[in-house]
C-alpha cells in the first residue's frame, strides 16, 4: 500500500523569471487571500516582497497597497 503524504507548504526564493525550492512542498500560500496554491499553478509572485498571489488581481491589489 502507497503512504500518502500530507499537503506541505513549499518556501520558495522568488526571481524575475521564475522560482527557487529552499524547502520542498507541493504549494504555497498565497499572501493576500490565504489561498493555497498548487506549485504547478504558480503563476504571480513578487519578487521585492517575496509573496506569491493566486490571481493577477491579487498581486495587484497587494502592490496598489504599497
Amino acid at each position: 500500500m502507497l503512504m500518502a503524504h500530507p499537503p506541505r507548504a513549499a518556501r520558495l526564493h522568488y526571481m524575475a523569471n521564475g522560482f527557487r525550492m529552499l524547502a520542498s512542498g507541493d504549494h504555497v500560500v498565497c499572501a493576500v487571500s490565504g489561498e493555497r496554491i498548487p506549485l504547478d499553478a504558480l503563476r504571480y509572485w513578487s519578487v521585492s516582497a517575496q509573496e506569491p498571489y493566486a490571481s493577477a488581481e491579487l498581486a495587484s491589489q497587494a502592490t496598489q497597497g504599497r
